[in-house]
């Protein structure tokens, strides 16, 4: 008797060990994948390309929040099981916390654009703080954090802009210009036709037809085997780091 229950421990005990290293392995695995694969949601489905490397692609958005665009463009993107980044202007956040909160929490970057889009270049020191840390203040007061990337309007810098931008600074390798005539079938065929591994895509989630343009753009380019990823995914899957007061424009392989 006493021989049996020892057994029964034994194999108790084997099988507890077992399911703790399957846990760690799980763990483990979702550790090496970016976030936007493993979120909650409709998971994208990773597609290697030839050098073994996730297809990837990053894309951006400036000049929000706005209440009825971002929220369409954010339901779609959670439809889609998709991750962006969004470059807000803080004049837009005031008013706008709720939207920025949900950012946060569905898996979205959050960047600075300064505080009402003006020109960086050419800034004495004390306006450029009102414009970059004004806004990085107001979302540290809604987010409990300050580690924001930068997109200067314009995507325009000097050194005084990469002096005092205690970010990374991150400009774009795809333009649409979704912003000169809002025609979406234009902007779905140019992004597309420019589409490849490790691109930036420049986009405003101020616009309807942009909303329309990148849930599609999203659905032809996942057809075509691309995951999107935040910029910071982007960077940390080709082993970049991205460091204080220098631009980056692309993640190419």
């Amino acid at each position: 008797m006493e021989n049996r229950r020892c057994r029964r421990k034994l194999a108790l005990l084997s099988g507890a060990a077992v399911l703790a290293l399957a846990l760690m392995a799980g763990a483990a695995l979702r550790a090496a994948l970016p976030a936007a694969v493993t979120a909650e949601g409709a998971a994208q489905v990773p597609v290697l390309s030839e050098d073994g490397e996730q297809k990837l692609i990053a894309l951006t958005f400036d000049d929000g929040p706005r209440r009825s665009t971002t929220t369409a463009l954010l339901d779609g993107l959670a439809q889609r099981g998709v991750h962006a980044t969004f470059f807000l202007i803080g004049a837009q956040v005031e008013g706008n916390e709720d939207i920025v909160r949900r950012m946060e929490k569905e898996g979205h970057q959050i960047g600075i654009h300064t505080y009402d889009h003006v020109k960086l270049t050419g800034l004495s020191r004390a306006d450029f703080d009102a414009q970059v840390g004004r806004t990085r203040d107001l979302l540290a007061g809604i987010l409990g954090r300050r580690d924001f990337l930068l997109r200067p309007p314009y995507g325009m810098t000097d050194a005084s802009v990469k002096a005092w931008a205690e970010s990374p600074i991150i400009i774009w390798s795809i333009d649409p210009e979704d912003w000169r005539d809002q025609n979406a079938p234009r902007e779905v065929a140019e992004v597309t036709a420019q589409a490849r591994d490790g691109a930036i895509v420049l986009m405003h989630d101020i616009f309807p037809a942009s909303v329309d343009a990148a849930l599609q753009i999203v659905d032809q380019l996942h057809a075509q085997g691309y995951l999107f990823v935040t910029v910071e995914e982007l960077f940390a899957a080709r082993h970049i780091q991205l460091e204080a007061g220098k631009s980056y424009s692309n993640a190419y392989p």
